[in-house]
């Protein structure tokens, strides 16, 4: 294998070296620990060293890399103290993720390592968001991602590209080629000549190097982060190379031909570089067996450190409350109890303050606009949301007051948008992300909860994104556009789930999604927009997530509901006033308010539990269990759930009325009244 040293002084390339050994050495430790038991998983990289350490060494330290499996020389590179590492492999509490991940799933803010999730294409949409707040703060930074063969094929590998292409940002995707995608050959997996030639769809510049070439891939990305800071542009680098083991050990390697592993034997990065390098009097044989005696000593002592631990000790609590970040300990500026004032809880309406009467939808738009005058580093997201102002006019006047770096219009690449929601947040950017309707919101789904919702558990680091979901029934707009999805996220630790049912709600709800560090899914029903209306606070204040709202005290039958539901209890209260309801409007569907649920349940002893979702794995289910595990002694008829037909949202006007909860609402209630 040619090496140039493209003008490198000997220091430098020793440099390059001492770099490059040390994670295959690890590796090398690693397997020896496999065999024993003291790991239990291993994904090597031995073959791949260069890519990770060329890229890394390119970079400057305070720049943001999204590595994946095969990418170790990432985190030596960046100086990781070994023993954490080793602590991490290992599963041990006071590893990178307290034991609660394996291997590479966890990143570090303080070495600008973000960590990957299973799912290998979110990593380059994050990228995308980190490159964009470098953007937006005009700092002559870039962000770098590693996908493989394999990735490419996936979704999110295009709209990340596209996503970084349209919005010019400055972001280099490094694609390690290594033949495989676990087993399936390259030639089983895409059909056109090169990887890299797929940067041209994308109007992208783009590289094939010799992936094993450590001074080829330093120099191609050096060269690339000039490019992208320049230009403020994407490049993407392709860089062939081979794994020499299995994708991870215990897949083995018989499917790779043997002519093949003995072809890139020849090609190994290290003893390649070795020879370089005693070629070029660079080293000698002698100081490169010093930098091993060095290198071995060092990962020994760190292994040693490394056994000196205390055994796992379980803490339910700890766990529970390491799914959310808390908001004092997340927001520096909270911890003065006079800023945290500023803050302020309508719940309770001051009758001093100045009230103007609201549609839904203006209220839901006043609280963006406060909440963008009130934080610079807010962004927003969205198809259509910029000149056009939403398809539901939400953001209408705003690109003309924020400009556009604020106001975003999007490809139609929901996953991307969202993962660039979580990178903005490791650069301290927040921002609101609104889907065109929720229903839309199932092609971002992988990056909602296994990325948003589960990182700060994994290793720390919050994610204050606000995803606004226009949602609902009763505008004829089909099973397209009409879902009531909210369950599909009220399983999700981590998430918060936010679902508003009139005006003074929204605004104070909204408000605190945006103030709250953790992921808020926000609920808005359609045809609630222009249909209510309230008097709200003109002043900026929250409604308190997780606390839910007795509409009307009653005596005969406890309605717990939300949304649409309130205003269709309300309404059938007025059309029935012989019937007393007791109505709670829960607000918030993760976390609940288990109190106000249980006082609810004690006033009248008969609950109906209503929504508009459908019945089967609808939330009112998991109410329902949790008021007869803690409540029913309190309970003088059976719980009774009232909601709309297991089938998808018909479109004409009279088959969606008989789909939806309200058209059984007094077969309901007459059910229980007759107890």
């Amino acid at each position: 294998m040619y090496i140039n040293r493209l003008g490198f002084y000997n220091d430098e390339l020793v440099n390059l070296y001492k770099h490059l050994v040390l994670p295959r050495m690890i590796e090398e430790k690693m397997l020896v620990l496999l065999r024993q038991g003291k790991i239990s998983k291993w994904f090597s990289g031995i073959g791949q060293e260069a890519i990770s350490v060329g890229a890394t060494l390119a970079m400057q330290d305070d720049e943001w890399i999204m590595p994946l499996h095969r990418n170790l020389g990432v985190f030596t590179t960046r100086q990781m103290p070994l023993h954490q590492l080793f602590k991490q492999w290992q599963g041990h509490q006071d590893g990178y993720s307290k034991g609660r991940e394996r291997s590479f799933h966890f990143g570090n803010k303080a070495h600008h390592i973000c960590g990957m999730i299973s799912h290998l294409g979110p990593q380059m949409a994050v990228a995308d968001g980190v490159a964009l707040a470098y953007h937006l703060k005009q700092q002559q930074k870039i962000a770098l991602a590693f996908t493989g063969d394999g990735g490419t094929s996936e979704g999110d590998f295009h709209e990340a590209l596209n996503l970084a292409a349209v919005w010019d940002l400055p972001i280099i995707f490094i694609i390690e080629n290594n033949g495989y995608g676990l087993s399936t050959p390259a030639n089983e997996q895409y059909r056109c000549e090169r990887l890299v030639d797929k940067a041209n769809g994308y109007g992208i510049m783009g590289a094939n190097i010799n992936g094993n070439n450590i001074v080829q891939v330093y120099d191609t990305v050096k060269a690339a982060r000039d490019y992208c800071i320049r230009k403020q542009k994407p490049y993407i680098i392709e860089c062939e190379t081979f794994r020499m083991r299995g994708h991870e050990e215990a897949s083995g390697v018989k499917y790779v031909p043997q002519e093949l592993l003995e072809q890139w034997s020849k090609k190994d990065p290290i003893k390649n570089f070795e020879q370089f390098l005693i070629a070029e009097e660079a080293i000698t044989e002698m100081e490169i067996a010093d930098i091993k005696h060095a290198a071995k000593a060092y990962i020994d002592s760190e292994l040693k450190l490394a056994e000196n631990m205390v055994p796992t000790v379980v803490d339910t609590n700890a766990e529970l409350r390491d799914v959310y970040a808390d908001r004092i300990a997340t927001y520096s500026w909270l911890k003065t109890v006079k800023n945290y004032q500023n803050l302020q809880d309508f719940t309770k309406i001051n009758t001093q303050v100045t009230t103007t009467e609201l549609r839904f939808v203006d209220a839901i738009k006043q609280g963006l606009f406060q909440s963008l005058q009130k934080y610079r580093n807010l962004v927003l997201m969205g198809q259509d949301i910029a000149e056009y102002g939403g398809v539901f006019k939400v953001t209408e006047g705003f690109v003309e007051v924020f400009g556009k770096q604020r106001i975003r219009n999007t490809p139609l690449c929901e996953s991307a948008v969202i993962g660039a929601a979580l990178g903005l947040c490791l650069e301290g950017i927040k921002s609101v992300v609104e889907m065109q309707f929720a229903d839309f919101v199932s092609v971002g789904f992988n990056q909602i909860v296994n990325n948003l919702a589960k990182i700060h558990y994994r290793w720390g680091q919050h994610a204050d994104v606000v995803i606004r979901m226009p949602t609902g029934a009763g505008v004829g707009a089909g099973p397209f556009h009409s879902q009531t999805n909210e369950a599909w996220f009220t399983h999700v630790p981590g998430l918060k789930v936010v679902y508003p049912s009139n005006a003074f709600d929204a605004k104070g709800l909204l408000i605190a999604a945006i103030n709250d560090p953790n992921p808020v899914l926000f609920f808005e029903h359609k045809a609630l927009y222009r249909s209510v209306s309230d008097q709200v606070p003109e002043a900026y204040y929250e409604v308190p997530i997780g606390k839910a709202n007795l509409v009307k005290s009653g005596d005969d039958i406890t309605v717990i509901t939300y949304g649409a539901g309130v205003i269709w209890a309300a309404d059938f209260q007025q059309q029935h006033p012989a019937i007393s309801l007791h109505i709670l409007d829960l607000r918030s569907l993760l976390p609940l308010d288990y109190d106000a649920i249980k006082a609810a349940v004690a006033q009248t002893g008969k609950v109906l539990l209503l929504h508009e979702d459908t019945l089967i794995g609808g939330i009112a289910g998991e109410i329902s269990a949790w008021i007869s595990e803690h409540c029913f002694t309190m309970l003088d008829a059976p719980i009774v759930r009232c909601a709309s037909l297991d089938t998808p949202i018909p479109f004409s006007t009279p088959l969606e009325q008989n789909f939806l909860a309200k058209a059984r609402l007094k077969e309901s209630i007459d059910k229980l009244l007759s107890f």
